[in-house]
């Protein structure tokens, strides 16, 4: 059966597709869950089955702990393709065995919290480490550029963080996934740019405007 996501990042989706799976009792095992942007984009194409069936038995509605739904925020962001596997397992055994929430050392779980504190480093990395380089803008203002490869699906939540930081200066990241740039008012996001293709730290202003203007000129994503 098929849970499928409309990015990497889709908790919304992911929730709404797991609270469908557990109401008609689908166990973890018979659910292949694939993104928009997935790697084997093959099997997304060629799989069959049009996903969940609306004639099983339903079951009645679980209730989840709150702890577990902030750990599915954080988890989501990892960069594990088999993050969604997890959480849909471990929410399924939540439901059926209530004694989970209090086993520390429970394999899944322990799994589930490592990635949420990896994901965790990787924001306040990259909020320590984006070191933006000053550009002269269209209007006269500067323009703050700078590159980074995040080790995990963080980007749109450190460019909140920096829209909330200095939210009168005109800024963009270049990631290898995706791009994004804060115009004083609103984030807009587009298409990444790999490290092959990026300025280099030395090359001048012309550089790297040349790759902003690449970038979100007809911006997309």
């Amino acid at each position: 059966m098929e849970a499928r996501l409309a990015s990497e990042t889709d908790l919304a989706g992911f929730r709404e597709e797991a609270r469908l799976l557990l109401r008609h009792q689908v166990p973890p095992e018979a659910v292949r869950w694939h993104t928009a942007q997935a790697q084997n984009s093959d099997d997304f194409a060629d799989a069959g089955g049009d996903g969940i069936p609306h004639d099983l038995p339903k079951a009645a509605s679980a209730i989840v702990p709150a702890s577990f739904l902030r750990l599915c925020e954080v988890v989501v962001l990892h960069h594990d393709p088999d993050r969604f596997a997890l959480l849909y397992r471990l929410l399924w055994r939540l439901v059926h065995e209530p004694g989970l929430r209090h086993d520390p050392v429970d394999p899944d779980m322990a799994r589930a919290h490592h990635m949420a504190q990896s994901v965790r480093r990787d924001i306040h990395k990259m909020k320590a480490l984006v070191h933006f380089r000053p550009t002269p803008g269209g209007s006269g203002e500067a323009l703050q550029l700078a590159w980074f490869a995040p080790a995990h699906h963080t980007l749109e939540v450190v460019a909140s963080w920096f829209a909330r930081r200095n939210p009168r200066q005109r800024w963009a990241i270049f990631t290898p996934e995706r791009s994004v740039e804060w115009d004083g008012r609103q984030l807009h996001y587009a298409h990444g740019v790999a490290r092959s293709l990026a300025p280099a730290d030395d090359n001048g202003d012309e550089a790297w405007l040349a790759c902003h203007r690449d970038v979100f000129q007809g911006r997309g994503g």
